[in-house]
């Protein structure tokens, strides 16, 4: 009875020994620590690094349209210049000369046309006056030839009396011819009160009224020529005006405040139809900046940028994202990023190399290490999988949504998953590990 509970002990001691075998072996066969990290909910505020070159915020090329010699010229390249300065004067004397015989022909040109305005008044009045005359004229004709036919009446009536009397023997007969001479008078002032009656009417005909006629027509000429001589006095009036321009283009002025960088005028010289002087304004400046297509998705408009310039040292230059322009050249692919800097002491050249570093939008989401990609796509990477009785490598396919260069959010990946830190260690699909 005693020997049993000792082989017990003795079975419990050997499967003790086993137990602790296999724990060695499993020990010895176990892989090296492999380093993760855990996903995580988490905000990165991303740059963009591109590079690209300073463009003059304005570049004034002037030329001029007139055909005169320079009479002196106030700049040199590189002289620093305010908007309105004078950069060169031309001679005008053959202008002013031109001016002054305009401004000749302008004061001829009004006293005709208050002359021909008087003559329109005058015209005016006279037409006034024939149409009214006209008119009486005709009542006056009505009025005698009523009379001369009055007159015969009573003659006619007086002759058959006295034809009556003759007969009787009261009167002579020559009364009697006396009185038929008058009658053939009468008749023959009928006739002509008649003709004086039909000549005023077709004088007031001819006359006509206000708005047609003869007097109408005389009115309308002197307003037409009226208007004529006012339309010589504008023609005269814009040739002074255009004189005048000319000679305010002969002084030539800085539209813009910056640097003349190109001269290409001496005194004497005519300015032709060059390039006389180009003017960069550059107290501010763009820098255009090389881009991909994905910048343009990536960089906004008002974005933060921090440019650096080659030989500078530590001095850098700030601005903001004003544009981001399509392709550069028809079919191409590059696309440019146009930056706004303040420039106040000059020191940034157009030309000048920079490269630049955009502030990007924050982004918020699920964080991994930017080490952990397995490629430059960024689009794949490796988690512990710990679904089976080992710890295993698994390829995931992800998304990058956006990086400071050390933490990178993804979308394919749930926070809490343990992701492998170093996407370059060559670990395959399946392979078992030990998460350091």
């Amino acid at each position: 009875m005693r020997i049993i509970p000792l082989l017990v002990v003795a079975a419990f001691a050997a499967t003790g020994c086993a137990h602790q075998g296999a724990k060695r072996a499993r020990a010895a066969a176990s892989p090296n620590p492999v380093p993760t990290a855990a996903a995580r909910q988490t905000t990165v505020r991303g740059t963009s690094a591109i590079s690209g070159v300073i463009a003059p915020y304005e570049n004034v090329a002037i030329t001029s349209s007139l055909s005169e010699p320079t009479d002196k010229v106030n700049v040199l390249q590189g002289d620093h210049v305010r908007a309105g300065q004078v950069l060169a004067v031309l001679d005008t004397t053959d202008l002013q000369a031109e001016l002054a015989q305009a401004r000749g022909v302008l004061d001829a040109d009004i006293r005709t046309a208050e002359s021909d305005d008087a003559k329109v008044t005058q015209s005016q009045f006279t037409a006034k006056l024939n149409i009214g005359t006209g008119n009486d004229q005709v009542k006056s004709a009505q009025a005698a030839l009523a009379q001369a036919k009055q007159t015969l009446v009573n003659d006619q009536a007086n002759l058959v009396r006295d034809q009556q009397l003759v007969v009787e023997g009261y009167i002579a007969q020559q009364t009697v011819d006396q009185q038929a001479t008058t009658v053939i008078n009468d008749r023959a002032a009928i006739n002509t009160a008649q003709a004086n009656l039909q000549t005023s009417i077709t004088n007031q005909q001819v006359n006509g009224n206000a708005s047609s006629g003869l007097q109408a027509a005389t009115v309308a000429s002197a307003v037409a020529d009226a208007r004529a001589a006012r339309a010589a006095v504008e023609q005269a009036q814009g040739q002074i005006a255009q004189y005048q321009s000319q000679i305010a283009k002969a002084t030539i002025v800085s539209p813009v405040d910056g640097v003349v960088t190109n001269r290409n005028l001496n005194a004497g010289e005519y300015p032709g139809s060059r390039t006389i002087f180009t003017v960069q304004e550059i107290d501010k400046v763009y820098a255009d900046l090389n881009a991909s297509s994905e910048d343009t998705f990536a960089i906004p408009v008002g974005a933060a940028v921090e440019l650096s310039v080659a030989g500078a040292g530590a001095q850098s230059f700030t601005g903001k994202v004003a544009a981001v322009l399509g392709q550069v050249t028809p079919g191409s692919t590059n696309f440019t990023v146009q930056v706004i800097v303040q420039n106040p002491g000059g020191k940034l050249q157009a030309g000048l190399p920079v490269s630049a570093t955009i502030s990007l939008p924050p982004v918020t989401g699920v964080g991994i290490p930017t080490t952990a990609f397995l490629d430059d796509t960024h689009t794949s990477v490796m988690i512990a999988d710990d679904e089976l009785v080992d710890v295993t490598a698994k390829t995931v396919k992800v998304s990058e949504l956006g990086s400071d260069g050390t933490t990178s959010i993804v979308r394919g990946i749930k926070a809490g998953q343990a992701v492998i830190s170093n996407g370059q260690l060559g670990l395959a699909d399946g392979q078992s590990i030990a998460q350091n």
